[in-house]
């Protein structure tokens, strides 16, 4: 399978998923706009995330895909349905039971997560049933990346890449049409969170059947298997932790600022979100089977090409969309979220998120494309301390640029932008001291040709853009009609410039493993 297609179609999947995400942060944004309501659902909403990425999106599938990996290629069918049935049975037992905890400690848990609510009691209780409504999430959530990891490692991409659809749709539903039928109206958002991971769950279930892997209950605790994959869990957890506690940390700050302060970063995430999913988590789906294949079958000038094709799309798209973030954030903003109850000013505040987290975009990308490299070769450990390392540096950056800078939210966003910068040059640092990644004799020859595209490209885009406050009081048909012009012209002049350079699609063109 050729992986540049393979990308595409997950690609394709995902743009789908994000496009009816920018819808449902539309209908939100119109019905509550960005204040009470809000702040307490995104905290909600936070919470089980933050868990699913936990247990789901993070540890478990960095340590699964690697071990189903090398049972798929090495040990026969039927020694890896029993690893699937026994790692199924585990996890669905150990997230029920962080489930229940969760529910019952939910008052316990928004207090240390968002104490500043603490001070407005109606605000903390909203916040309390919110969450404990949301949480099951988390359990249908893990089973659907469990599932996603055995339908990746059979090459089937397509449908976990089209998964996340399921939760748009059910939060766009439940918005336009619940919402009336409820005292509170935000409550309905969160039965809406509710159902829309059982239909996640429900949609891959004939998939594995069709492929043979539909789990059964079967609990063996000391399977070797299952306690490789355990063993390389505990490293991870703590990894994947370290970026969920500083997103954690950032909810404490803003709970403590003026109020919007959390759905302004909330909105800046979910745009600076669209490029992250659409390039990031797709690279990172594609290139961990493969890798892990290639590491399996001994091939290690293979994983070496396979790690510098990832590097040189990551920075051929993504550069782009973090330049145009930056410089058409208020473009972007008022066209998107300007409408009922979000208003100018919530434009302009987001817009000072949105730049200050474009700043660390290629950061972020390169992240999900280097860990691969570590977790393939089942090396956790040094991820882990990297991603130590870099909370701390988050921290400080966070005193540094809101208490003393005064950047107030933008400064939450500027430090996680510039910690994933830093967070990816240690990763390659660490590949390329093991020497198990080794840069292609292209790199120089393209790293020139990009960089005029992108100057091009900013030419375009700033020129275009005219003045900020003129996109604030446009009516919306000119303002979607001026934004598509412009990203029209900026991405023409973009591939125009790598295609007048030199730069073809061949040179991207390689196959799975």
């Amino acid at each position: 399978m050729n992986l540049l297609k393979t990308l595409a179609t997950v690609s394709s999947m995902t743009l789908l998923s994000r496009i009816l995400g920018f819808v449902r942060d539309f209908v939100i944004a119109r019905v509550f706009g960005a204040g009470v309501a809000t702040d307490a659902f995104f905290v909600a909403f936070r919470l089980p995330n933050l868990l699913r990425r936990l247990f789901a999106e993070g540890a478990f599938s960095q340590a699964f895909v690697p071990i189903l990996s090398e049972y798929h290629l090495r040990r026969g069918d039927v020694e890896t349905k029993h690893l699937v049935d026994r790692v199924a049975t585990t996890l669905f037992l150990v997230v029920m039971v962080v489930t229940a905890v969760g529910m019952i400690a939910t008052p316990a848990i928004i207090y240390l997560s968002a104490p500043g609510f603490a001070a407005e009691p109606d605000k903390f209780a909203l916040t309390v049933q919110l969450t404990r409504i949301t949480f099951p999430y988390i359990l249908c959530m893990s089973l659907v990346a469990f599932s996603a990891g055995i339908l990746n490692t059979w090459s089937r991409f397509a449908l976990p890449a089209f998964t996340p659809v399921m939760l748009n749709l059910a939060m766009i539903a439940g918005t336009l049409l619940l919402a009336p039928y409820f005292e509170q109206q935000v409550m309905a958002l969160a039965w809406a969170v509710f159902a829309g991971g059982v239909l996640q769950l429900a949609i891959q279930i004939p998939a594995l059947a069709r492929i043979g892997m539909l789990p059964r209950f079967d609990l063996v605790w000391r399977d070797k298997g299952v306690r490789r994959i355990l063993k390389l869990m505990a490293p991870a957890v703590i990894g994947v932790s370290v970026s969920q506690i500083s997103l954690v940390i950032n909810t404490i700050f803003a709970s403590f600022l003026e109020h919007g302060s959390v759905s302004w970063l909330y909105y800046a995430d979910r745009l600076m979100e669209f490029p992250a999913g659409l390039l990031g988590a797709a690279l990172g789906t594609i290139l961990l089977p493969s890798l892990s294949k290639t590491h399996a079958n001994a091939q290690p000038a293979e994983f070496s090409a396979l790690l510098d094709w990832g590097l040189r799309l990551t920075l051929l798209l993504t550069l782009p969309a973090a330049l145009a973030l930056a410089i058409l954030a208020t473009p972007l903003l008022s066209t998107l979220f300007q409408h009922g109850a979000f208003l100018a000013n919530d434009v302009l505040r987001t817009r000072e998120a949105l730049v200050a987290y474009s700043v660390g975009l290629t950061g972020l990308i390169l992240v999900k494309v280097l860990a691969p490299g570590f977790y393939a070769r089942q090396d956790i450990r040094t991820p882990v301390k990297i991603a130590l390392m870099t909370l701390a540096a988050t921290q400080l950056m966070n005193l540094v640029f809101v208490f003393w800078l005064k950047f107030a939210h933008a400064g939450l966003a500027l430090s996680i932008g510039l910690a994933s910068c830093l967070n990816a040059a240690l990763l390659y640092r660490g590949l390329r001291r093991r020497q198990v990644y080794i840069p292609s004799p292209a790199w120089r020859a393209f790293s020139v040709k990009l960089l005029l595209a992108l100057a091009a490209l900013a030419s375009v885009l700033w020129l275009g853009t005219g003045d900020q406050g003129a996109w604030l009081v446009m009516s919306s048909s000119a303002k979607l009609f001026r934004l598509t012009t412009l990203v029209a012209a900026g991405g023409a002049t973009y591939l125009g410039t790598l295609w007048l350079a030199g730069l073809r699609p061949q040179e991207f063109m390689r196959r799975t493993a």
